[in-house]
C-alpha cells in the first residue's frame, strides 16, 4: 500500500485529493496547520488509513514511516488570504518547498508541487502553455503570491536537477466545488453566496475579463496522473473552456434560481484580463481532459455543499 504525504490537506484541495487517495487504496498522511484549512474538511475521514498532523511546514518536520508520494499542496491561495499573510505565504513557498523537497529527498518520494496559473500573470499570451514564461508584477498586492509559486518551481526543478529527487509540477488554473470558503473572495464561491441569499452579485469591471473554471473532480485526476506520471516539467491542469465573469454571475444565478442583480465594482490591481490553459501537454501525457461541464459542476457544487455551506460565516 503506497503511503502519500499532502501537505495543506485539510485545505479545499487538499481534502479531495486527500478522500481519492484514499478511495485508490494509498495510505494518507494529511499534514496542515489549519490556518487557511478546517477539520471540517477531513472530519468524515474515519480509517485507519488516514493519519493527521497539525504542524506548520515552514518549520523542519519528519516523518518516520516510508513515504512514496508527496504532494505539496499548502499555501493560502485566495487574495483574502495571501494579502492578509504576504509574509507567510512567502515562507510557505520558500522555506515549505524546501522542507517538503528535503522529506521526499529522503525518502526517495515521487515528489509533486501544486503550482498555479497565477504564474503566468496578466498574461500576454493566450491561451497560455508552459513554456510561455508570463508578465507578473512582483511587487503589486499579489505579488507575494505569484513569486512564492514562482520560486517553488525553481527550486523545485533545482532539487530534481542537482540533488536527483524525482519531482513534477503541476499548474491549477481556477477551480471550484464543495469545501471552498463561502468568503474566500474568489469568484465562485463569493457568487454563489451572494446568489444564495438573493445579494447583489458584485462583478469587478465590466466582467468582460475572462476566466476557466475546472471542476474539482477533475482537477484531482489530472493531478494524481501527474504524479504518477514520471513528467517532470511543469503541466496545466484547467478547464480550457472560457467564460467572462458576467457569464459565470449569470449562470450561478441561473443553478441557484436566485433573484439577485448584478452590480459593478473597480477593478482589483493586477487582475488578469484572461485566463484559459493550453492542456495539450496533458492531453499527450497524461490522456487528461476536464469531463465535467461548469453548469454541471455549478450544480455538484450547490448539491454537494448545501446551502448552509456555501452561505457560511465571515471569518
Amino acid at each position: 500500500m503506497p503511503t502519500c504525504l499532502v501537505t495543506g490537506g485539510a485545505g479545499f484541495l487538499g481534502s479531495h485529493l486527500c478522500d481519492e487517495l484514499l478511495r485508490r487504496g494509498h495510505r494518507v498522511i494529511c499534514v496542515d496547520n489549519l490556518e487557511t484549512g478546517s477539520l471540517k474538511n477531513i472530519e468524515h475521514i474515519r480509517v485507519p488509513e488516514f493519519a493527521f498532523l497539525q504542524l506548520d511546514i515552514v518549520e523542519p518536520f519528519f516523518v518516520e514511516e516510508q513515504v512514496d508520494f508527496v504532494y505539496h499542496l499548502a499555501s493560502p491561495a485566495s487574495p483574502i488570504d495571501y494579502l492578509r499573510l504576504p509574509l507567510h505565504t512567502l515562507k510557505v513557498g520558500s522555506y515549505g518547498t524546501h522542507h517538503a523537497l528535503g522529506l521526499a529527498k529522503k525518502h526517495r518520494a515521487r515528489f509533486l508541487t501544486a503550482s498555479t496559473s497565477e504564474v503566468y500573470g496578466d498574461p500576454k499570451v493566450h491561451p497560455q502553455s508552459e513554456d510561455y514564461w508570463g508578465h507578473v508584477n512582483p511587487i503589486g498586492p499579489r505579488g507575494v503570491y505569484d513569486e512564492a509559486k514562482r520560486y517553488a518551481e525553481a527550486l523545485t526543478m533545482a532539487y530534481h536537477n542537482q540533488q536527483g529527487v524525482d519531482t513534477s509540477m503541476i499548474r491549477i488554473f481556477n477551480t471550484y466545488g464543495p469545501r471552498m470558503r463561502p468568503f474566500d473572495g474568489r469568484a465562485i464561491p463569493t457568487f454563489m453566496r451572494q446568489a444564495l441569499q438573493d445579494q447583489p452579485i458584485t462583478v469587478f469591471g465590466d466582467g468582460s475579463q475572462t476566466r476557466s473554471f475546472c471542476y474539482v473532480d477533475d482537477l484531482i485526476r489530472g493531478m494524481i496522473a501527474l504524479a504518477e506520471s514520471g513528467r517532470h516539467e511543469p503541466c496545466n491542469i484547467g478547464n480550457p473552456d472560457e467564460f467572462t465573469l458576467l457569464e459565470l454571475a449569470n449562470a450561478v444565478i441561473d443553478v441557484t434560481g436566485s433573484k439577485s442583480e448584478i452590480i459593478f465594482e473597480l477593478l482589483p490591481t493586477d487582475d488578469p484580463q484572461q485566463r484559459r490553459p493550453d492542456i495539450s501537454r496533458a492531453k499527450e501525457w497524461l490522456d487528461w481532459t476536464p469531463q465535467v461541464s461548469l453548469r454541471e459542476g455549478l450544480q455538484k457544487t450547490l448539491d454537494g455543499a448545501g446551502r448552509d455551506g456555501l452561505i457560511g460565516r465571515a471569518r
